[in-house]
Order: structure tokens, then C-alpha cells, then sequence
């Protein structure tokens, strides 16, 4: 990646200038590929970016885990992507993906956006379950071999 690119060669441009943040990370979101639907919001670092883009295969950074890891590594439920695109200013990332697998979060649920925030409220707000039926079991589809 060139030293400080100018502002039209990035957002003009052809080549590939991802700007991480100060973490070394850039936000990622996963849309369903066939219905639009958003499946998951996860950040990826430099190598999660390579990996995605060389192998077809969704791969994300941990932040509450340091560390890169393959969509699916554990739960089975992996993301084939099918189109990537990066935003105006490459500092953000969109896959739309085959979700393999009853769900991509971790809490059991086919998305992770499975709340809705009511809107035109004062004072304490609370959520409202939307889409909020679990596809698999979480305790099952995580537990550790002893």
C-alpha cells in the first residue's frame, strides 16, 4: 500500500489501500447473500482480510480473543462468501454470504441483530425481541470435548 495515498486514488481507485484503525483493525458486516438479511457485524485485521480474500472463507479478529479465527471453526456454521466490497474510504468492509449452518451467532440465533430499538422514547429504553427464535443450541454446538 502506497504511503499516504491521496484521497482521490482511494476513493477513485482501483487499487486495494485498506485503513485499519490505531487497533489494526477495520469493521466488517455479513449480509445473507440471498435474502439481504445482516447476520453479523466483526471486525478484521490484516490477515483476516488476506485470508477472506485468498480462500472464499469468511475470517474475522477476535478482539475479546486476540487472535484470527476461520467463521465456523468451532461451531461448524461457516460463511461462503460470495461478494466483497470495501466502503468510500477502504475503512470498511461488507461480505454477503452463504451461511452454512442454523446460525451465525454465537447466542444460538440465525443473526445477531435479533433486537429492536424502539424509537421516539424518553427517558429508558427497552428492547423488543424481533427474529428472536433460536436455530441451534448453543451449549451443544460449543461445548469442549473433556
Amino acid at each position: 500500500m502506497p504511503e499516504n495515498p491521496s484521497k482521490q486514488a482511494v476513493e477513485e481507485g482501483l487499487a486495494l489501500m485498506p485503513k485499519f484503525d490505531a487497533d489494526g483493525l477495520m469493521t466488517c458486516v455479513a449480509t445473507d447473500a440471498w435474502t439481504g438479511e445482516v447476520l453479523m457485524v466483526a471486525h478484521m485485521n490484516e490477515q483476516a482480510l488476506r485470508r477472506t480474500i485468498e480462500t472464499g472463507e469468511a475470517w474475522y479478529y477476535s478482539r475479546s480473543r486476540r487472535a484470527l479465527w476461520k467463521k465456523g471453526e468451532s461451531s461448524g456454521h461457516t460463511q461462503r462468501v460470495i461478494e466483497m466490497r470495501i466502503d468510500c474510504d477502504q475503512d470498511a468492509i461488507w461480505i454477503r454470504v452463504e451461511q452454512t449452518g442454523p446460525g451465525a451467532c454465537h447466542t444460538g440465533r440465525r443473526s445477531c441483530f435479533y433486537r429492536g430499538i424502539p424509537l421516539r422514547q424518553v427517558g429508558a429504553v427497552t428492547l423488543e425481541f424481533l427474529d428472536a427464535a433460536k436455530t441451534f443450541d448453543p451449549a451443544e454446538t460449543y461445548s469442549k470435548p473433556e
